[in-house]
């Protein structure tokens, strides 16, 4: 069984990336589990917080979700031609401390998926998550793309996915990254001592 996990980038109760993401869990392939996350509840990073009283309960309970997945797939918004803030930020508190990124990052397979109501459909806040994946040696898995432009007319009112070629276009992302991190979970596999 290969198991992933899906996060959506939006705190927006209707939010096509949060949409997108339960369409996704509804076309997993057979022999893949793919469960959800959300950012609610992660407070902004600070410092004197952390050194305070440490990384925080919902942050800690997402690195142990992230860190026991086999891949990881980012549903991204894209905010002013970038990462959405809240995004960016739990993901800087998940790096938190530096110790645990070889845990929480390092190798593990992530991929790049997002919805958004403009014409580009996230290229740009994709584009930017390229060199915070690379800082922490994430594997960031570049077979496909998944990128939903003009998502208003794609999602109903409640942010779920009624457009039919997109659901075959998010089945078969889900589907090849899928294939990928089950090859690389055995070649890791393999290569472990023991």
């Amino acid at each position: 069984m290969t198991k992933l996990l899906g996060i959506s980038g939006s705190l927006r109760k209707a939010s096509f990336n949060t949409g997108l993401l339960d369409a996704a869990k509804a076309v997993t392939p057979e022999g893949v589990e793919l469960e959800t996350a959300t950012l609610h509840g992660i407070p902004l990073y600070d410092g004197d917080v952390e050194a305070e009283s440490g990384v925080p309960a919902t942050v800690e309970a997402l690195k142990r979700r992230v860190a026991a997945a086999d891949g990881v797939i980012l549903f991204t918004p894209e905010y002013n031609n970038s990462i959405p803030g809240v995004f960016k930020n739990a993901i800087d508190w998940m790096s938190r401390p530096p110790a645990d990124i070889r845990t929480v990052f390092r190798g593990r397979p992530f991929a790049l998926a997002g919805a958004s109501s403009g014409s580009f459909g996230t290229i740009l806040s994709q584009n930017a998550w390229l060199s915070v994946m690379r800082t922490l040696g994430a594997d960031l898995w570049s077979g496909k793309r998944l990128m939903v432009p003009k998502a208003g007319t794609l999602f109903d009112g409640e942010g779920r996915l009624t457009d039919d070629a997109t659901r075959e276009r998010l089945r078969g992302f889900v589907l090849a990254f899928a294939e990928y991190v089950a090859i690389a979970k055995q070649r890791e596999s393999q290569s472990s001592p023991g």
